[in-house]
């Protein structure tokens, strides 16, 4: 199909059926847009603007991701696993 139809179908899938990690970032982006649009009528230079409005969307997206999985970080695969993996030295012949 190429990009333009990958693209298509990504679109589609959002806006039907969208995971959970797509609405968390949802939520960052709109709080990013209104941090900026909130700090515009405070005489900031632009890059101070931009940065804590970043900075304001990286704490939402951590607090929605928390409120919504109920955790900050997800579990690793080997949470279970009694014994650590055993590191082995691809380049020591």
């Amino acid at each position: 199909m190429g990009l333009l139809g990958d693209l298509k179908d990504d679109v589609v899938g959002f806006v039907r059926d969208p995971t959970d990690e797509q609405k968390v970032l949802l939520v960052a982006f709109v709080a990013i847009a209104v941090a900026d649009r909130a700090l515009y009528f405070v005489d900031f230079p632009f890059v101070v603007r931009t940065t804590a409005a970043v900075g304001v969307g990286f704490i939402v997206m951590f607090l929605v991701s928390y409120l919504y999985t109920g955790g900050l970080v997800p579990p690793d695969g080997n949470v279970d696993d009694d014994e650590p993996e055993e590191y082995v030295d691809e380049l020591d012949p």
